[in-house]
């Protein structure tokens, strides 16, 4: 049975601004008065950085994909809740991450739980298709949907890559990211052709 979207975004978006309030909270603020006590905080701070923009990401890509939905089932509400899952364990992993100073195996789970993510959004992905039809809009904007397809083979490379240099991983994670703060224009793009043809 199909449903209206609303519940499902406000939902969505409210974890989401939560996740990030998390990861803000645990920057903790220096004891010194000068600079140099801003120091100890810098692995702390990058790891916040690359996973705001990880977040960011998401948020940004799930609200797209929305503006293409007409409704939604009982299987999207699920893949929807199976994305906020693996979302929610990524201010646990950034401030592990931060705190080790990108040791392996902290960069080792944040590689599993990124990958976990990719597979978790390409789940609701397919569970927006299925519902809406291989000829629907969300089906054209998502197309091959190359992007995700090599974030999804990278990651198992990165965390491979743990067990040589931990280093060489989290430059993959930038990678990825950087990748994906590249404005995407395929939504954009076939609702304003779509609102052009009514």
């Amino acid at each position: 049975m199909a449903i209206g979207k609303g519940r499902l975004e406000a939902f969505s978006d409210g974890v989401i601004a939560i996740i990030i309030t998390i990861m803000v909270l645990e920057l903790k603020v220096p004891h010194g008065k000068d600079l140099e006590s801003l120091r100890p905080l810098t692995p702390v701070f990058l790891s916040y950085v690359l996973s705001f923009a990880y977040v960011g990401v998401y948020w940004n890509n799930h609200h797209h994909t929305l503006q293409a939905v007409r409704s939604v089932n009982g299987s999207i509400l699920w893949a929807n809740l199976h994305l906020l899952f693996w979302m929610s364990l990524i201010p646990f992993i950034t401030d592990w991450l931060g705190e080790s100073h990108f040791s392996r195996w902290p960069v080792f789970c944040y590689g599993i739980i990124l990958a976990m993510n990719g597979i978790a959004y390409r789940i609701l992905a397919l569970a927006l298709i299925k519902h809406h039809g291989e000829d629907s809009l969300v089906a054209k904007a998502f197309g091959n949907d190359f992007k995700g397809k090599i974030s999804i083979a990278l990651y198992p490379v990165a965390i491979a890559l743990t067990f040589v240099n931990a280093t060489f991983s989290m430059v993959i994670y930038v990678i990825v990211a950087a990748m994906w703060l590249i404005p995407d224009k395929r939504f954009e793009r076939l609702l304003v052709d779509g609102e052009e043809e009514e």
